[in-house]
């Protein structure tokens, strides 16, 4: 199933956020925080995403993957939503993707992402018609 949409919320004093329930019934009972590749985001990945990229960074050579597993791994935590649907980001992942009140979380085809509002929102004004147009182009599409 495909992760999609974009959701508001907030994040509470204890850095607890309400998980969306359509993420949360495609991600699983349990799930994966991590820090995102290239951005300044949190990913969010089922266990069975999780574990398909776990064996494709360990099946590279020690030289190649090492900081690569350092910068995933180290951070990286289990997240169960409580009753209420809430998941608690921890504080370093908190710090890393700068969360600290209005976060989105949204749904990017194979894992889930959550943002800082601000840099979200700053991020989405750089993507034009013509970047995209490009990429699919770039992508044979």
């Amino acid at each position: 199933m495909q992760l999609i949409g974009e959701y508001q919320h907030n994040l509470d004093t204890k850095g607890r956020v309400n998980f969306p329930a359509k993420l949360r019934e495609a991600l699983g009972a349990g799930f994966m925080l991590c820090k995102g590749l290239g951005d300044s985001c949190l990913f969010v990945y089922s266990m069975e995403e999780w574990e398909k990229l776990s064996q494709k960074i360990n099946s590279q050579p020690m030289a190649k993957a090492k900081k690569l597993q350092r910068f995933l791994f180290s951070g990286a935590t289990m997240a169960e939503p409580d009753k209420q649907g809430r998941i608690l980001i921890p504080q370093n992942l908190r710090a890393y993707a700068n969360l600290e009140k209005d976060v989105v979380i949204v749904g990017a085809a194979n894992r889930a992402e959550i943002w800082d509002l601000e840099t979200w929102n700053k991020n989405s004004q750089l993507l034009t018609a013509q970047m995209i147009e490009q990429e699919l182009e770039d992508m044979d599409f």
